[in-house]
């Protein structure tokens, strides 16, 4: 199905641009020269001015599965058209159960209960509280420190910000929540630029989390949470070894251990989740993006089934845990998400994305050498590549190349001096060649 082009912007209409207030957008640079997308299909974006632009990176993260899937246009279009909001506080609707049983049994280990959000924000918000809130109803009620990790990124509420670690996001809203550390991040380019898949040093970092247990003391300590792959901040993979110590240094403390799945769910390293691709079991996930192709918003918190069942005590009347969203398992997120699992499934894309990966990461690689490339690295099908800063410029170099790739047909995305790569699952090779020739080319062009 060919989605129809929408008449290219007037005169008038860019003259109203300044009423939206745009989220992590140079606003003045884009309202000067806006770079607006009218339509998808599959692989591709249609710009106003009718060009076509290869996805490079599924559209945020999030579309997995290719744009404008007649399955989940349909499976939405039916929903709303059905039952279009029922609440989901003391009531019910079908969905978000049906969808919660087939999540649970997508899941590793003993992960088998589903708190549905909007967002990866709010799935993260909900997994700190839940993890706040189990040590309380265990009886360990002292158990409130939260534990992040430098240059990560957990969303944009103060939550996720305050175990975030990127000074960026942090710096304007104050002292944000208390109780809170950093462990170090894993990425040292002395050691291990250039790699191929899980870098061999850094796994001794997770031992940094000993020393904030001595100085805190376990009793005082809920939840580490971490992406197993660091993306926002521009693809920083985990040293081989690194995550298993994380759990098993969380296990000796009877410390929570949260990991943060908004961009590794759903496919992108080639299993389900990255807990399944690295073997590392934690005790709650936060997922988002592509639970639902990002059609209609929606994030999740996956919990063990001790975390769930420690809740379900005291009267059968009695709201066992005071947190959730009106939004919560909505109707037509429901639907979105449920066709998108077909997707998934009947098109074998996890498995796509593996057998894909050696090639891509040929491809990633191939980029070394051209000018101001520093390094490359790659897992799944994800990438990134990082540029020398020009001195005194931190990110012009990479943005630059980011404004010269949408200008040739190509949509990238960049982080600092970082261009990250996350393109559709349904990618083909051919797909690939055109991504890094263009990027190639790019790179040379770029001062």
């Amino acid at each position: 199905m060919v989605q129809e082009l929408t008449h290219p912007l007037s005169a008038e209409t860019r003259s109203e641009l300044d009423a939206f207030w745009m989220p992590f957008t140079a606003n003045r640079q884009f309202k000067t020269k806006p770079r607006l997308m009218v339509s998808a299909k599959d692989m591709h974006f249609t710009t106003e001015d009718g060009r076509q632009v290869l996805d490079g990176t599924a559209g945020l993260w999030c579309v997995n599965a290719g744009h404008c899937r007649p399955k989940i246009i349909e499976a939405v279009t039916k929903q709303v058209a059905t039952l279009d909001f029922a609440p989901t506080f003391q009531m019910g609707h079908p969905g978000p159960f049906q969808l919660a049983e087939r999540l649970a049994d997508m899941l590793p280990g003993d992960l088998d209960h589903v708190f549905f959000t909007n967002s990866g924000s709010e799935a993260v918000e909900s997994a700190l509280k839940i993890a706040i809130a189990y040590h309380r109803v265990c009886g360990q009620g002292t158990r409130q420190r939260l534990i992040g990790r430098e240059r990560g990124y957990h969303g944009v509420n103060f939550g996720g910000i305050s175990v975030g670690g990127i000074s960026t996001v942090r710096k304007f809203f104050g002292g944000l929540l208390n109780g809170v550390d950093h462990l170090p991040h894993t990425h040292d380019l002395e050691h291990n630029a250039f790699s191929k898949g899980q870098p061999t040093w850094g796994s001794h970092l997770a031992d940094d989390l000993e020393q904030i247990v001595a100085l805190h003391d376990a009793s005082n300590i809920a939840a580490v949470i971490v992406e197993p792959v660091a993306g926002s901040t521009g693809v920083l993979l985990p040293p081989a070894g690194y995550l298993q110590r994380l759990r098993e240094i969380c296990d000796k403390y009877g410390i929570l251990l949260i990991f943060d799945e908004v961009i590794t769910g759903f496919g992108r390293l080639g299993s389900s989740f990255a807990a399944e691709h690295f073997g590392v079991i934690p005790d709650i996930i936060t997922v988002a993006k592509g639970i639902t192709n990002g059609t209609i918003p929606m994030g999740a918190v996956f919990v063990r089934k001790q975390i769930y069942d420690a809740f379900m005590h005291g009267p059968d009347n009695a709201i066992e845990l005071f947190h959730g969203y009106t939004y919560s398992g909505h109707p037509v997120a429901c639907a979105a998400a449920m066709a998108t699992l077909d997707i998934y499934e009947e098109e074998g894309l996890f498995h796509r994305a593996n057998d894909l990966a050696s090639y891509w990461e040929d491809a990633v690689h191939s980029l070394r050498g051209l000018p101001h490339v520093i390094d490359t690295r790659n897992l799944g099908i994800i990438a990134g590549i990082e540029l020398e800063p020009i001195p005194g410029q931190p990110s012009a170099r990479a943005f630059d190349c980011f404004v010269r790739a949408y200008e040739q047909g190509l949509l990238i995305r960049t982080t600092g001096d970082i261009i990250a790569l996350s393109p559709p699952l349904i990618l083909e090779k051919h797909h690939i060649d055109q991504m890094f020739s263009m990027l190639a080319d790019i790179l040379r062009e770029t001062a």
